[in-house]
This record gives structure tokens, sequence and C-alpha cells, in this order.
């Protein structure tokens, strides 16, 4: 027996709801007459439901102030980043669900790494080191922790990454906002980013259980079968466990379990051979191979965090890290506020309470379309005067379906 909670989320309500949170918690206020805090919200919803720049919303909403007073509004009102992580991080909590307190959760560590072609802004240590990506060594990094439950990605905390912050801390600093907020961590699903003998360390001595990828370093061998390290797992035939022991340059140690998983490509992705999986793990009793695989490849959710993310991110080129953070934050909220209304709205109940979520009835893309037309119907559109009478009344099924 089911409980349909709602059928219908207007655009109305969506755009109320992430004003009131991005408001609330970010503290966005008016400056001077043109720059009142309902406009800036709009921009910045615009902004994000497009993924364009503050320059590309103000060009296309007819009511617009220009992108250059828009930035220079924002800059005025931003704390130091410290602070503005806070504010992030407040709203990111501000509606959790319940049932994350009631019993112990599994969680997930992303970090993000958003490529960087330019020079500091006022440090050198604003830009995170890493592997060359989209022709780049150079990034602004982020590190966020979210919940994996009924298939979606429910973020708690999010962390900016400086150069030269030990990732440990990093960790530290995310466990220690999700304790607070009352959550249980039944394991850690993590980067392999955070492969080290500190982080492991760190994890143990807090009690801590883990599971994420084997990071392979070193050169790789001409002859598999005489690899040393984690690299001789890859020459495993067969799925299974073992045991290995890391040591740093300091001449610390920590031991975790191995758990290599082997898979037949068998032309899948028009691929064939053997591929081979292997994962370290502490703190808990595993099942087979596969589903070690299968519990990892959960962190994911139904949707990666990082294509979401990008889905509603403001785009820039801004040298400033304070306002990058915030068009990073406000890409994280508005993520939530899609899990929002699927908990809360759009969700069938069961009679013995689980949920029951139907992802078709609201895409993330609907969700930042119903957010572009909210910002055209109160600032109108330049390109479309249609767009000025954008419908406030609730989307159906079959509309929401076809967007």
């Amino acid at each position: 027996m089911r409980s349909r909670t709602n059928d219908t989320v207007s655009v109305r309500a969506v755009h109320a709801h992430s004003a009131t949170l991005i408001q609330t918690h970010l503290e966005i206020r008016d400056h001077g007459h043109k720059c009142r805090a309902s406009v800036l919200i709009g921009i910045l919803l615009f902004a994000a439901a497009r993924m364009r720049s503050i320059c590309d919303a103000c060009g296309r909403l007819r009511d617009s102030p220009t992108d250059q007073a828009v930035r220079n509004a924002l800059v005025a009102m931003l704390p130091d980043m410290n602070a503005l992580e806070r504010r992030i991080n407040a709203g990111l909590s501000a509606e959790l669900p319940r049932w994350l307190t009631k019993r112990p959760q599994r969680l997930a560590v992303d970090l993000t790494l958003i490529p960087y072609h330019g020079q500091p802004f006022h440090d050198a240590d604003e830009i995170y080191r890493s592997q060359p990506k989209s022709g780049t060594t150079h990034f602004h990094a982020y590190a966020s922790c979210y919940v994996v439950e009924h298939g979606q990605r429910f973020t708690l905390a999010m962390k900016w990454v400086a150069k030269g912050k030990p990732l440990k801390e990093t960790l530290q600093q995310l466990l220690k906002q999700v304790r607070n907020l009352g959550v249980t961590i039944r394991f850690l699903l993590l980067d392999r980013e955070f492969y080290s003998v500190n982080v492991i360390r760190y994890l143990q001595a807090s009690r801590t259980p883990f599971l994420m990828p084997v990071a392979h370093r070193g050169r790789k061998p001409a002859d598999p079968t005489k690899a040393k390290g984690t690299r001789r797992f890859l020459s495993w035939k067969k799925s299974g466990f073992s045991q290995h022991t890391l040591q740093n340059k300091e001449g610390r140690r920590a031991t975790v379990r191995i758990c290599v998983c082997c898979r037949n490509y068998a032309g899948r992705r028009k691929r064939h051979g053997r591929k081979r999986l292997v994962y370290a793990f502490w703190g808990f009793q595993p099942g087979p191979p596969s589903w070690v695989r299968e519990e990892y490849r959960k962190r994911f959710g139904i949707e990666t965090s990082y294509r979401q993310m990008n889905q509603c991110r403001i785009r820039t080129c801004t040298r400033n890290p304070a306002l990058r953070l915030l068009f990073v934050g406000i890409a994280l909220l508005l993520r939530n506020v899609w899990v929002w209304f699927h908990l809360n709205v759009l969700a069938d109940r069961h009679a013995n309470g689980r949920l029951w979520l139907r992802l078709e009835l609201l895409r993330l893309t609907t969700l930042t379309l119903m957010l572009q037309h909210a910002a055209e119907h109160l600032l109108g559109c330049r390109e479309d005067p249609a767009a000025e009478t954008s419908d406030w009344t609730p989307l159906t099924l079959n509309e929401r379906n076809r967007c």
C-alpha cells in the first residue's frame, strides 16, 4: 500500500524555495536601488539554471542592472572565505531529512577540481595543483560530504581546499561538521585522492570504517607478475581479498585490507579483456568482491555529483576565490533543493514508512528550467517577449516528462 505525497510542483514553489534558501543563508541583501536582493537572486538563479555567466544573464534579462554592477554588489556583501563557507554549510544542513539521524548512514566524500587557467587573486595558496586536466594543472578545489540514500545524494557539508592543505585536515573538518549535525557514520566511501598513510591512520584512530579505490603509484613494470606494492594486485586472475601496508616518506605505516574484483569486459563499451578493480577498506566485514564493487558504486547515486553540480553552476572567469566559492555553493544548494522536492513532495510513501522516489517526475534539468522561467517572469527577457508571461501554474506530469 502506497500513499502519494503530491503530483505537482509549480514554478512559483521551486523559485520561492530556492530564493528563500539563498537569501536566508547566503545573506544576499539590497545594494542600492537597482541591485535589490530579489533582483540579485533572480539573476543568480537564472545564470545557474542556464549554466552561463553573470554577464550572459544580465544581457538576457531586460530589467537587470549591468553585469559589473551585479558583481560589485556581490563582492561588497561577501565575507571572508571561512565565513562564506559557514553560510553555505548552514544552507546545506537547513533542511536535513529526519531519517538521517535515526540510523547510521553511508557517507561519501568527493574532491571536485575545477580547472583554472589564470593567476592567483591574492595568494598563491588559492590554487590547488593536481594531475593535468583540461590543459592545466591548476584548479580551484572543493571537498563535499554527502549521504547516499534511496539513490539520491544529499550534501551535508563542503570545504574549500587550498594549496598545501593536507587532505587529512580537510576530511577531519568535514566529518566534524557531519557529526555535529547528529549523523552517525556507518562507513565512508572516499575518492582515491584520500588513499594515503595520514588519512588512513586518522580514520583508523577515529574508528571510522571506510572504503576507497587504491591509488597505484610508481612505474608500471614490463612484466606484471614482477610488480611490487599495490601494482601486484593488478596481475590477479581471480577476485579475492588480501592485506597491504602503506609507508610514507616519514616512515609512518598504515595497514588496510585489500579487495580485488576481476571483471571481463566481454565487448561492453567496445572493450575486451579483463579489468581489475582494487579497493582498500577497514572497519567492517565485507561480502564477496562483487558486493564491495557494488557498494562503492553507490557513492555515485543515480547521477554523479560532479555532473549535477555542473548542471547548475554559474560559469565565471573571475580570479576572486570568494565569488567562485559562492557560485559552487549555490550549485550545491540547488541540488539539495531538487532532492528536497523529491523527498517531501513527489515521493510515494509506503505503509511501512519507506519512500519510493519517482525521479522521472522532476529531473534536475526540469528544475533548472523552472528557475529560468521564474527569472524571466520577474525581470523580463530580451530574447522572447512571450517569456514575460511565463507559466506560474504547476507543471503536470506530462509537461514534466516533456522537459
